[in-house]
């Protein structure tokens, strides 16, 4: 029996939203992943980094651009068990230095997406996906990538029936 996981990376404290900075007790991504859980029969996995994220906006980017720049791989807490059960796994994640935060790369270089089909979503700011998409593709050669869904965070608590709608063109309801 086909299974589907949602893995996800969210950051809470200060963001950038509606021209300022402003504070959420849950990261829109989050949001996101559990409208989704709500609608699709799936597990729901939260991709954690061993070095916590500053709650400071400033202070995160920083640390967010100096991970980009160097190429790091950032420590995760935990991993997947048995990710071989997964046929589908829905990918959420906030855009961060115009790809995916550095913990996504991590995840994905630690299992085998051969076979499997990738659903991107990506909450942002403005951006979209930039050149995440691309780096799915080339992090997951052997994995079938759907049509992205690209969700500004300002609109995250709003976006069930989007959510609906694009799990209905990549045939997941």
């Amino acid at each position: 029996m086909a299974k589907t996981l949602i893995a996800y990376f969210s950051h809470a404290g200060q963001n950038y939203s509606r021209g300022g900075i402003r504070h959420l007790d849950v990261g829109n991504t989050q949001v996101a992943a559990e409208k989704l859980h709500h609608i699709v029969d799936s597990d729901l996995f939260y991709i954690d980094t061993v070095q916590k994220y500053p709650e400071d906006h400033m202070e995160k980017i920083a640390v967010a651009k100096a991970e980009f720049e160097a190429n790091a791989r950032p420590a995760l807490t935990d991993r997947v068990e048995n990710m071989g059960q997964y046929d589908t796994v829905i990918l959420a994640f906030p855009n961060w230095w115009t790809t995916m935060p550095m913990a996504l790369f991590t995840f994905l270089e630690s299992y085998d997406f051969t076979g499997k089909t990738i659903c991107p979503l990506v909450t942002h700011g403005g951006s979209g996906f930039s050149n995440a998409l691309k780096d799915i593709a080339r992090l997951c050669p052997g994995a079938t990538i759907t049509e992205g869904l690209a969700i500004n965070g300002d609109d995250v608590a709003h976006c069930d029936r989007t959510l609906t709608v694009w799990l209905g063109r990549i045939g997941l309801v």
